[in-house]
């Protein structure tokens, strides 16, 4: 187990919808969630999807208590979320500024449902059901986007507000996308 090199926007990989998992509580599953682990942890990562890291397949993992890369976001449940499906709860939406490792160094602000329902299924298979709002449904959207071959800078509405990161917000440290 080990963290994996990030596919970087441009690799056909990241244009593709991932296909559905079929097989819970295996060792290859248990595998790639820790490579999926530790490349986000050594990225400093708020989420990763498998095809980020070359897997085709519709898992995700996403959490953290605090996050260098969004130091003003409040703490996520760290969840491993395999074949989600999303339900936006009303049509409200929230502009917010995004990141991602696989389109690195580089900001865009992003309109995201403020309010949703995630399901599918944790590596055993135990279904999960949750209601969330604010950054932690941001992070859900913006992770579910990779399994459908959707990368952020495709929902900016407004490229005058996608740049790189240090001229964005000058003088703020942040870890690096």
């Amino acid at each position: 187990m080990a963290a994996r090199p990030v596919l970087k926007m441009g690799d056909p990989l990241l244009l593709s919808r991932a296909v559905e998992l079929e097989a819970f509580g295996t060792s290859a599953l248990d595998s790639l969630l820790q490579d999926m682990r530790d490349t986000m942890l050594a990225q400093h990562g708020a989420g990763l999807a498998a095809p980020q890291i070359g897997v085709p397949l519709r898992v995700v993992i996403f959490g953290f208590e605090s996050s260098p890369r969004y130091p003003d976001a409040k703490p996520v449940p760290y969840t491993e979320l395999v074949n989600p499906v999303l339900t936006f709860l009303g049509e409200e939406q929230e502009d917010g500024w995004e990141g991602c490792l696989s389109v690195p160094g580089l900001r865009g602000l992003v309109p995201r449902y403020q309010r949703l329902r995630y399901e599918g299924f944790d590596p055993q298979g135990v279904r999960i059901d949750r209601t969330v709002d604010g950054f932690h449904a941001r992070v859900v959207q913006h992770e579910v986007d990779h399994l459908d071959g959707i990368l952020f800078p495709r929902r900016i509405r407004d490229l005058t507000r996608f740049g790189y990161t240090d001229t964005l917000f000058p003088g703020r440290v942040m870890q690096d996308d």
